[in-house]
């Protein structure tokens, strides 16, 4: 029965269903007619990981994202990152890198910073000389702070499979959200140091945009501001940030209107169905594996195996390219995160440690064929084939996995901020 569940679920994959029904079909299979469950058991198990506390923040994160995108507070901050570094070298890649944080502190979707800031930044850059497919490639890979930079839907989503605080797991991802920051940034100067870019903006130019853009850099303040203050729990303070997006791109800058926010709604309410659809149908294959007993036997294995540290690290980053290059994140993340946190538990390692690592390499495939949505979307935003930036992957691929291998070996990286915290 396995092995006729494993069949049906490679055919499925390659007759690209969605992923959702691969998890469904194929777990249910093997619950149903292998294990003798019924399906109460998993529709029930299924309700209930849909309905943890924690993940009503994730639709309210999308929905602020996308009212700040219609609301006109995502453009001033991308004009405000122009100002600042536009005139470097590479400036107007490292303006998108900037932006691309700046957007992911009230955010926390991926695909939603890329359609963003890339909208924004992709022409504006092709138009001083940027080659589109370096572009598109950058684009994608600078949208991935937001699985890093808090708040984040992937630190979300690994709190309410390990049971850690939000608070914490936010925390642990603001210095590597630094870090890859500078790294892209380094990789950017070097690529397109001979490229022209625009004229240093003045003082006045600059003191106009920050201005412009305050409102909009206030909104990661109150969102954890709250949250490290004790006085808003996520969900809490996700509905706060969309309070506060409505209120600032009706109110000050006078660009959302009502069917904004209607289409604001309805794109969070398409994203949230997506991730909502994979939790529900990824949980079947949880309740096989605690059927089996596989994290228990797995754990057996890899201690009689003399497994150390390192060579959990090494398997967790081999495991999360290889399942990455061919899956969504997503779905990575309710296949592995609970067999992965029982590992680094029985070794005795940080759990934060293991969420950096983890999003690290798992994010690589956002840009790796064939499923990339990183490089489909912003190949999408530029109007461009997405098969033609594929020959930029493998730079941005290095630059991968060398912030993977830092965060591995400095553990201090993703623990120094929530032991200061806590």
């Amino acid at each position: 029965m396995k092995s006729a569940a494993i069949l049906l679920s490679m055919a499925l994959l390659v007759l690209s269903v969605p992923i959702f029904m691969v998890f469904g079909l194929g777990s249910a299979t093997v619950a149903i007619w292998g294990l003798k469950l019924p399906w109460s058991t998993l529709i029930q198990v299924s309700f209930g990981s849909m309905t943890k506390h924690v993940l009503i923040a994730v639709p309210l994160f999308i929905f602020a994202g996308m009212v700040m995108l219609r609301g006109g507070a995502a453009a001033r901050l991308v004009h405000f990152a122009t100002t600042l570094v536009g005139h470097w070298p590479g400036g107007l890649g490292i303006a998108m890198i900037l932006a691309m944080g700046f957007f992911a502190a009230f955010c926390g979707s991926i695909l939603a910073a890329i359609t963003a800031v890339g909208t924004i930044m992709i022409p504006q850059m092709v138009d001083q000389g940027y080659p589109k497919p370096f572009v598109i490639v950058l684009a994608a890979s600078a949208a991935f702070l937001e699985a890093l930079i808090p708040p984040s839907n992937a630190a979300i989503l690994f709190s309410a499979l390990t049971d850690v605080p939000v608070s914490r797991t936010f925390a642990a991802g603001f210095v590597p959200g630094f870090v890859l920051i500078v790294i892209l940034g380094v990789v950017v100067t070097w690529k397109c140091r001979h490229l022209k870019n625009p004229n240093k903006a003045t003082v006045s130019e600059r003191l106009a945009a920050l201005w412009a853009a305050i409102p909009g850099l206030f909104t990661p303040v109150i969102i954890l501001g709250g949250i490290y203050a004790g006085l808003l729990t996520p969900s809490e303070s996700a509905a706060v940030a969309g309070i506060w997006a409505i209120l600032i791109g009706m109110l000050v800058y006078r660009e959302l209107t009502f069917r904004g926010i209607v289409g604001a709604l309805r794109e969070t309410a398409r994203i949230t169905a997506v991730i909502f659809a994979i939790i529900a149908m990824a949980t079947f294959l949880s309740v096989v594996l605690t059927y089996n007993q596989t994290p228990q036997k797995i754990i057996t294995y890899f201690t009689e195996m003399g497994g150390t540290p390192l060579t959990f690290w090494l398997s967790v980053a081999i495991i999360c390219l290889i399942l990455g290059t061919f899956v969504e994140i997503v779905p990575v993340f309710y296949l592995t995160v609970p067999i992965f946190a029982a590992l680094a538990l029985s070794l005795n390692l940080d759990i934060l440690h293991l969420y950096v690592v983890f999003v690290a390499f798992a994010g690589i495939g956002m840009i790796t064929p064939p499923v990339c949505v990183g490089i489909y979307t912003a190949a999408g935003v530029a109007r461009e084939r997405p098969e033609k930036p594929f020959r930029e992957v493998p730079l941005f691929v290095c630059v991968g996995i060398v912030f993977g291998l830092l965060m591995i070996f400095f553990p201090a990286a993703a623990t120094w901020l929530p032991e200061i915290l806590n």
